[in-house]
């Protein structure tokens, strides 16, 4: 939309620039100007449309939180999904205006799947409506310890990070004892389903970063366990993340 509007300034700009230019050379780029806009004045209006009804999905989120215009505002999770299917349901568009199109299908299907965790952070003070601030500061750890450390890997804050943001203590003791609060088994626990749940992410990412690496290794994984014994153990088995 930022490119179609700059296209409809250089129009307004150059209009009555052509009569004065004996070189044609206005005329010519008032052509390809005119041109550009008809070709997509279509897609303009429904993209500029779409953008409207995105507003409304934000506005209706009361999102952002920290906006001048919803600074003030205040609404439970009962009223915020109220709101939302009556949005829904306003929803009107045809089948040749892609862009709404796109956008009502991904509201609705998100909706229906994730409305439930997105309502909590109306009703419980405190808890914010996004982790934009915790990637941030999760990025800055990982900044500190690359230019700490040296390395470019930070695959330890993954087991240590959450220290260093949940824990709050004077000394090295005082942390310490607050460590120690959390059973030892559980936290292995947590660190094993964190784990398995970054596990199909981590393989895509692979896969897209190196997928000759990637593959390779699957299939030595895969000739391993075919020479192993069958001894029923998981951990003989070859898993590929979903």
């Amino acid at each position: 939309m930022a490119g179609y509007q700059q296209l409809q300034a250089i129009q307004q700009a150059l209009a009555p620039l052509p009569a004065l230019d004996s070189s044609g050379y206005f005329q010519r780029l008032l052509f390809q100007v005119k041109r550009a806009l008809d070709n997509n004045r279509d897609d303009a209006r429904n993209l500029d449309e779409a953008h409207h009804w995105l507003l409304q999905i934000a506005d209706c989120l009361n999102y952002p939180p920290n906006s001048p215009a919803h600074r003030d505002r205040h609404f439970t999770g009962h009223q915020v999904a109220a709101n939302m299917e009556a949005l829904i349901n306003s929803f009107r568009y045809s089948k040749t205006q892609r862009p709404q199109s796109v956008l009502f299908s991904g509201l609705r299907k998100r909706w229906c799947l994730h409305q439930h965790e997105l309502l909590p952070c109306y009703d419980i003070p405190g808890l914010p409506q996004d982790n934009s601030q915790l990637e941030s500061l999760f990025e800055h750890l990982r900044r500190r310890q690359r230019r700490t450390s040296g390395r470019k890997s930070t695959r330890e804050l993954r087991d240590f990070a959450q220290a260093q943001i949940l824990f709050q203590a004077q000394s090295e003791a005082s942390l310490l004892e607050q460590i120690r609060q959390v059973p030892l088994a559980d936290y292995y626990s947590w660190q094993s389903r964190l784990r398995l749940a970054e596990s199909p992410r981590q393989f895509i990412q692979a896969l897209h970063h190196n997928a000759l690496a990637t593959m390779d290794r699957l299939v030595k994984q895969y000739l391993s366990t075919c020479a192993s014994p069958a001894t029923g153990n998981s951990s003989n088995q070859l898993s590929i993340p979903p």
